[in-house]
């Protein structure tokens, strides 16, 4: 394993302030690409997809929960598949608890074709609380690009798709695959990829998860 070179305190430093010049430039970069990102044209979604979750039948305007914003988490687990992806657990793994997003009025699902019946045990298994429906009797995942064809087969692909409701109409607002979700999974890097963004200035004001209100 190589190492870093072993200097003084003022020649890290010096390195640091450099780099830091670096990073600044990508942060303004990221925070311009973002702003072009919420200016994206909408389309609306008429399809009226049926899911299977743990209440039963739910459609995606159900998934809304009643929010303004809904980010969909298109999670590798194909009908035929024991378990899940364990790239894609990985990425729920990270996500942390939905309080956080829900309070800035947007909601956080996983959708998969495997069965209910299939997802509701490894669910359990990892642990995690997200709501999480099949779309197995729906064209969703094709339909949003989490399942592609390839050489003859259906193949899945990892995602987050963003959502945006008026009232009954739901619009779909953007999509990110693959390798684009490095760095995606935090609570800033999911509401980065929804059209309203983050909270207004001085509204953002992080609380321990127990402490917003209903």
């Amino acid at each position: 394993m190589s190492l870093p070179e072993i200097v003084s305190r003022e020649q890290w430093r010096a390195a640091r302030e450099e780099l830091l010049r670096k990073e600044e430039a990508v942060r303004r970069a990221r925070e311009a690409l973002g702003a072009e990102r919420r200016r994206l044209p909408m389309v609306e979604v008429d399809p009226e997809y049926v899911f299977e979750g743990g209440d039963g039948k739910a459609t995606l305007l159900d998934l809304f929960e009643g929010r303004a914003q809904l980010v969909v988490h298109h999670f590798m687990f194909a009908p035929e598949w024991e378990e899940g992806c364990p790239c894609c657990a990985a990425f729920l793994d990270q996500v942390g608890h939905l309080a956080h997003l829900r309070a800035r009025n947007t909601s956080f699902a996983a959708v998969s074709r495997a069965p209910f019946t299939r997802i509701l045990p490894f669910k359990a298994r990892m642990g995690w609380a997200v709501p999480w429906y099949s779309s197995g009797h729906s064209d969703f995942n094709r339909d949003f690009e989490a399942t592609v064809p390839s050489a003859g087969n259906q193949v899945e692909r990892p995602g987050v798709s963003s959502f945006l409701r008026d009232h009954d109409q739901v619009f779909h607002t953007y999509s990110v695959y693959d390798d684009g979700l490095d760095g995606v999974g935090t609570l800033a890097g999911l509401l980065d990829l929804t059209a309203l963004g983050r909270s207004p200035a001085g509204s953002d004001h992080l609380r321990l998860h127990d402490e917003y209100e209903n």
